[in-house]
């Protein structure tokens, strides 16, 4: 799979003789935010259209995502980072990824800019796979109808988009959100396809963990998390192996407070983990995040939140890979 970054490298490559795009493409468009089974139905789609086309499938993505523009602190929580996106979209066997910058000179782009722009010159789609509710351009113009009118003057089809239910429920990102936040894992799993995971790298923290005698690998957030609170987990590094741990989520109030993490501590894990990338599953809730009164306090509480999550593996299952 290939990804494009930026108008700019998508005009560029367009323009080559020997670009993937020289006959054209099947697109679709959104956030696709945790990859769930609404958004591999679509997938499936563009891909079964782009094989009888014999052209390249293709998703567009933003970064940021639209209402983390407009919203900034506000927006809703991502349920992955871009790089954990894309790797999901390989998975599923997509040709292109093409992320374009959703900055103030993006939101300008009137209806039919985007269109010309980006979807004829650019991509030289051939046929777009969205929902009938999708809306675009800085006046809002744009809507499937204005697709289907353009595309039968230039020469590409448009699809609607297949709803997905689960137990009744339409499937989509917002659902897993609030399934997430109120610790609905097993729920949240049925409308993912896969249980709720964060990949991520491990970066220097201050060391606090190891200070207590709980060493842990610490994943940098740059944008808050669904969960929050103390969940048993597995994880799984970079040559593969895989461990049962403990993993706090959240803003870490009785250390600072401000900056929002993942903390995983392995269970009979020795070695460093800097620089590595960790694929978290989150198994069960343990507890909410709390503020203690003091180090020792919390040094305590984690003793017996190590002791209860070896009780709940011990019960439902190690996930510990072994030789």
């Amino acid at each position: 799979m290939r990804l494009i970054r930026g108008l700019t490298n998508l005009k560029a490559l367009s323009q080559r003789g020997d670009s993937p795009l020289g006959r054209g493409c099947v697109a679709t468009i959104g956030n696709f935010d945790g990859v769930h089974l609404g958004h591999k139905t679509i997938i499936d789609q563009v891909i079964s259209k782009a094989e009888a086309l014999g052209v390249p499938s293709v998703v567009m993505v933003f970064e940021p995502q639209p209402r983390e523009f407009f919203q900034g602190s506000e927006a809703p929580p991502r349920l992955m980072n871009f790089r954990q996106k894309f790797e999901s979209l390989l998975a599923e066997g997509v040709d292109i990824v093409l992320c374009l910058r959703f900055n103030q000179a993006f939101r300008s782009y009137s209806a039919m800019g985007f269109v010309e722009d980006v979807l004829i010159q650019g991509l030289g789609v051939r046929h777009l796979v969205v929902g009938d509710d999708f809306r675009f351009g800085c006046d809002r113009a744009g809507d499937f109808n204005l697709l289907q009118e353009v595309g039968s003057a230039r020469g590409f089809s448009v699809e609607n988009t297949r709803t997905v239910t689960v137990a009744g429920e339409r499937v989509s990102s917002t659902r897993v959100r609030e399934l997430l936040t109120v610790n609905g894992l097993e729920q949240a799993e049925a409308l993912l396809g896969h249980p709720y995971r964060i990949r991520g790298r491990v970066v220097y923290g201050r060391q606090l963990g190891r200070q207590i005698g709980a060493p842990t690998a610490n994943i940098l957030l740059h944008r808050t998390a669904p969960l929050r609170g103390v969940y048993v987990v597995s994880a799984a590094l970079d040559d593969g192996s895989r461990y049962d741990g403990v993993a706090n989520i959240g803003l870490r109030p009785t250390v600072d407070g401000k900056q929002p993490s993942l903390e995983v501590h392995l269970f009979d894990f020795a070695g460093t983990l800097y620089g590595q990338h960790l694929e978290v599953v989150f198994r069960h809730g343990l507890r909410d995040e709390e503020k203690f009164e003091s180090v020792d306090q919390l040094k305590d509480q984690i003793a017996r939140d190590f002791e209860d999550a070896r009780a709940w593996i011990a019960e439902h299952g190690s996930e510990k890979s072994t030789d």
